[in-house]
């Protein structure tokens, strides 16, 4: 059996129309499209709290125990705890318990996962931008020159 991939941009909507892949070559693409798609969803998820913003650029320079990580913030260890299990559920953190005391590490790939997509957002934006600088540059000189 052949499954196709539509055309409407969502990997899981699989349609007749337009792409055939023999069912070996296309449940891997899927998958890695999906899984991509939702580990950046689950770090731009953990990434929209400024709480958990905080912890992160803490732990970017250096593993930390979790009383010292809750130390900056004026809420309970409860409340606070709810933050590290969000950062740890959606893979941006991960934790270690060892006699009593919890440490936290950033974990790296994640996060650079969501830079390289921000980074080719920003590319594809500044393309946009140097396009538009260039056609007003021209569309200046142009009407200088009528003017003259």
């Amino acid at each position: 059996m052949r499954r196709q991939i539509s055309g409407s941009g969502h990997p899981s909507r699989l349609s007749h129309r337009r792409f055939s892949l023999p069912n070996s070559k296309l449940f891997p693409i899927v998958l890695r499209m999906e899984n991509y798609q939702s580990s950046l969803d689950a770090a731009f998820h953990s990434l929209a709290d400024p709480t958990r913003r905080a912890v992160i650029s803490r732990l970017t320079k250096g593993p930390a125990p979790v009383k010292e990580l809750a130390e900056p913030f004026a809420m309970g260890l409860p409340a606070f705890m709810k933050h590290l299990r969000v950062l740890e559920k959606d893979g941006l953190i991960s934790s270690e318990k060892i006699g009593r005391v919890r440490t936290c590490r950033v974990n790296s790939e994640r996060l650079t996962a969501a830079e390289t997509w921000l980074c080719e957002q920003r590319r594809l934006w500044q393309a946009g931008t140097d396009r538009l600088a260039d056609y007003v540059e021209t569309q200046m000189s142009r009407s200088i020159e009528n003017a003259e």
